[in-house]
């Protein structure tokens, strides 16, 4: 099992449980959570993507299955906000210490505003970027959400 990321070691001190998914990636898949999906044979409305956004000037988290978008008006909607962009992949990866493809919810450089896609509380549990490339771990929605401070909202579409 791959450990040492920051995503596992927060999860581990927090006694979360969670289970560990290793891949080997394809450097040219064209999308990193579709393949995550396919190479580990769940389920692409259980896994999730991370995405940053720049909203009203503050950067957040949006976490949304991997075969959906975040709709930027909803997201701004529910932190009540007037506008949303997505941010620059790079500034993504220099604000959470992760590489693009490999950004992880979890034990990013600074807890961010962080929302998750409602879809997610209607499994068990769900994968979400263990903190690289080729590695996902599966938890509870509701252990993902209390960890990040997160809420719940119809973000994606």
């Amino acid at each position: 099992m791959a450990t040492g990321t920051p995503a596992t070691k927060l999860l581990a001190s927090a006694g979360v449980t969670f289970v560990a998914h290793e891949y080997s990636h394809d450097p040219n898949s064209p999308s990193f959570g579709l393949e995550a999906a396919e190479k580990l044979g769940v389920d692409p409305n259980r896994v999730f993507k991370t995405l940053i956004a720049n909203v009203d000037e503050t950067f957040v988290v949006a976490i949304v299955p991997v075969n959906q978008q975040v709709s930027l008006k909803s997201l701004s909607r529910t932190l009540s906000a007037k506008r949303a962009t997505m941010a620059d992949p790079a500034q993504a990866a220099r604000l959470t210490g992760y590489v693009v493809g490999g950004i992880s919810p979890l034990g990013q450089k600074r807890l961010l505003t962080t929302v998750i896609d409602v879809s997610a509380a209607d499994f068990e549990t769900i994968l979400v970027s263990g903190g690289r490339r080729g590695f996902d771990v599966e938890l509870s929605p509701k252990d993902l959400a209390a960890l990040l401070s997160a809420v719940f909202a119809e973000i994606a579409v």
